[in-house]
């Protein structure tokens, strides 16, 4: 077999290989056509599926830990300095992150500084509604939405924000990652009372 005719049919198979990953990627992921546009979409996709696959493993960790099914009382809100704790690994030893994770049974929330912008991140199970709430109370606590990415694995959601933090803003992450931990439990959106 000529050097030629291995490069075509090494051509072929990459081009049949990207045409499956593309075809497995929701299409939000793939911005272009391009092979690196494909190949960063997919990745964007995996590193999605792996948050969700983790929050779904805690979870069923501490539905293994919880006491027998029974009269039980609401776990109150718990919030960590660290995202450590979380679901939501997101490790990088080049800088530091500011970051907290306000967790309950309803929901995990991430929230952590990331330059000049937030991410968010949010882990539950589909709640109708529950998008345009957590969009009011970004809103109404003088945060731009940047960056929406919804991802879903049979009943859970994972919504990931990346928000500008506005001027007459003046809250810390751990106080956003609770006010939107509110909005998961209350029926109508919060909002923290200016200082």
């Amino acid at each position: 077999m000529s050097h030629i005719a291995v490069e075509r049919n090494r051509r072929r198979q990459m081009n049949e290989n990207l045409k499956v990953l593309r075809s497995l990627t929701p299409c939000f992921y793939i911005k272009r056509g391009d092979q690196a546009s494909i190949i960063a979409g997919v990745i964007e996709f995996i590193k999605e599926l792996h948050l969700v696959l983790q929050s779904l493993e805690a979870k069923k960790r501490r539905k293994s830990l919880s006491p027998s099914p029974g009269p039980t009382t609401p776990r109150p809100l718990q919030l960590s300095p660290t995202p450590e704790s979380s679901p939501f690994i997101t490790h990088n030893n080049n800088f530091k992150e500011l970051g907290a994770c306000c967790n309950s049974p309803v929901a995990d929330v991430e929230a952590r500084i990331c330059g000049s912008n937030v991410m968010l991140r949010t882990i539950s199970k589909r709640i109708p509604g529950q998008i345009v709430k957590i969009i009011n109370v970004l809103e109404k606590l003088s945060f731009e939405i940047l960056h929406l990415n919804i991802s879903t694995m049979q009943d859970t959601v994972l919504y990931s924000f990346v928000i500008k933090i506005g001027l007459e803003c003046q809250l810390s992450v751990e106080e956003l990652a609770l006010e939107v931990q509110k909005s998961f439990t209350s029926s109508d959106v919060l909002c923290i009372n200016e200082i």
